[in-house]
């Protein structure tokens, strides 16, 4: 039986040491989430699963690593200081904080007509969109939630509301000794606009040719109004994100090419469940302000059901055309040109010199970008299994693609008392995890049973268990298995014998 909550996972998770509470011992901290010894493995995994699918198996792909601390002005002309805001609000009495959005979807569609009735607004059941009619009169609206008794989830009683209003997600940070208006910075909100505005000197010191596509990994920063929901939502996470540049009038066939293949990059390597993934089109009038076109790939979480696991958007030359200078003489969009801030700060015009036209053109710009937690988050979902087992017992199990599994082999002796046993088991452990792809771990805490089941849990594919027979000290002195072991596989709990000289070479064909 596949995992029906987020409980169940946020328990093993705990439990086996996959992921803790940030700063837990100090009362925790809010939307923050530390990877224990089998989580990080599980997290470097699927980063290095990724990076080897869009980096070292293409040929137009180079990567990056960016600064967490960003100027503000990147951010401010990629549209961040202005436009990214999230609608808040607050109950009086309960002192609770909601997104305001979500707060409206949380309502019953009676109390949303009610609102829009009081506000004097045609009713609708698109709740962000009521949200965004509604912030702007927030002294009007603050009357119509009241007068609809808008209910708080916290007690299921009619609040007493704030006025909505937005609130700006970045985080600002001084830089340096002074504190003035000019000595701040914002720690990243995506690792995007790092990327887009090393265009330049990618393109500079690589010498690429369009189509060609930057990659990077790493830490993001949102300071969520309502964090929740495990890994799902948080304020400090990691992102997987591709900038692809593209010629304009090529950036439609390639964005779907893109979306085709990272759908199946989480079927056939993270091992998601195809019937549990779909697309999401945003509709065009709800798209963001770069945005010609968003997909998102949607996964059914427990829980929470199908929500976003990547999102693939075209972003024409919004971002290119933002940060360069002298935007007036450059060949931009009409969006772009229509609704980009004027720079009055950069240097340099981020364009790419046509061979054939012989002209400069600002690339259009597709963007795969993925959530490292959500990825995390998913493959936990999707392998998780309770079992039952013939003897009435239920097995917990992690059914994990083996290259995702944080230890790989676990070397058990059967007798911890007797030296030469676990003499010999360490050593087997040594050899299979000294050729560095294999994590390999010895443990000899607890008898043989329950050791299986430590190591099912963790999604560990097999288990060598060293025993008498290995010593050539069967019984009535058989000596017909000396210098073999049992290999136990995770999925099956099918046991086999494998000389040692041979073990090596037989696990790693299993991993693949």
């Amino acid at each position: 039986m596949a995992a029906e909550t987020l409980e169940q996972l946020v328990s093993l998770c705990k439990r086996r040491g996959f992921i803790f509470p940030g700063s837990e011992i100090y009362g925790g901290m809010q939307g923050t989430f530390d990877y224990g010894p089998l989580g990080v493995e599980l997290k470097n995994n699927l980063k290095r699963l990724w990076w080897k699918h869009n980096v070292y198996e293409r040929d137009d792909m180079e990567g990056i690593e960016t600064a967490l601390l960003t100027n503000r002005f990147v951010l401010r002309y990629s549209g961040h200081e202005k436009g990214f805001v999230d609608p808040l609000i607050d109950n009086r009495t309960t002192k609770k904080r909601y997104r305001f959005d979500h707060l409206l979807r949380d309502q019953t569609t009676e109390i949303r007509t009610a609102i829009a009735t009081n506000f004097g607004t045609a009713p609708t059941d698109d709740y962000e969109m009521l949200a965004t009619i509604l912030l702007e009169d927030p002294a009007k609206a603050e009357v119509a939630l009241k007068a609809a008794k808008v209910l708080d989830p916290a007690d299921g009683k009619p609040g007493d509301w704030t006025q909505p209003r937005t609130f700006n997600l970045m985080f600002k940070t001084q830089v340096g000794p002074v504190a003035d208006d000019e000595s701040f910075a914002y720690l990243r909100p995506e690792t995007a606009q790092g990327m887009f505005v090393n265009f330049k000197n990618v393109l500079d010191s690589t010498n690429r040719k369009l189509p060609f596509g930057i990659a990077q990994q790493g830490k993001s920063f949102r300071n969520e109004i309502t964090p929740r929901n495990f890994l799902f939502r948080v304020r400090e996470f990691e992102q997987m994100e591709i900038e692809y540049f593209v010629m304009p009038g090529e950036d439609e066939r390639i964005h779907d090419e893109w979306i085709q293949n990272h759908m199946d990059w989480w079927v056939d390597q993270v091992g998601l469940d195809r019937a549990k993934l779909k697309l999401h089109e945003h509709p065009k009038e709800k798209l963001s302000h770069y945005s010609k076109r968003t997909v998102d790939i949607l996964y059914q979480f427990p829980t929470l059901g199908f929500d976003e696991l990547e999102g693939i958007a075209n972003r024409t030359d919004w971002d290119l055309g933002s940060h360069s200078r002298d935007q007036a003489n450059l060949p931009l969009s009409d969006n772009t040109r229509e609704k980009a801030m004027k720079n009055e700060h950069s240097t340099e015009k981020l364009t790419y010199f046509d061979h054939v036209s012989n002209k400069h053109i600002v690339p259009f710009v597709v963007e795969p970008a993925a959530g490292v937690d959500r990825g995390v988050l998913a493959a936990l979902s999707e392998a998780y299994d309770e079992e039952l087992l013939e003897n009435g017992e239920t097995r917990t199990v992690l059914r994990l693609k083996p290259a995702l599994s944080p230890i790989k082999v676990a070397v058990l002796p059967l007798a911890k008392n007797k030296p030469e046993i676990v003499e010999k088991a360490k050593s087997i452990k040594k050899m299979l995890q000294s050729g560095g792809d294999m994590r390999t771990v010895y443990d000899d805490s607890a008898a043989i049973g329950k050791l299986y089941r430590r190591q099912d849990e963790a999604g560990t594919p097999l288990c060598v268990t060293v025993d008498y027979d290995t010593l050539g000290q069967g019984r009535d002195g058989d000596t017909s298995l000396l210098d073999t072991v049992t290999v136990r596989d995770r999925d099956t709990m099918a046991q086999e014998r494998v000389a040692v000289s041979e073990l090596a070479a037989y696990v790693r064909e299993r991993l693949r």
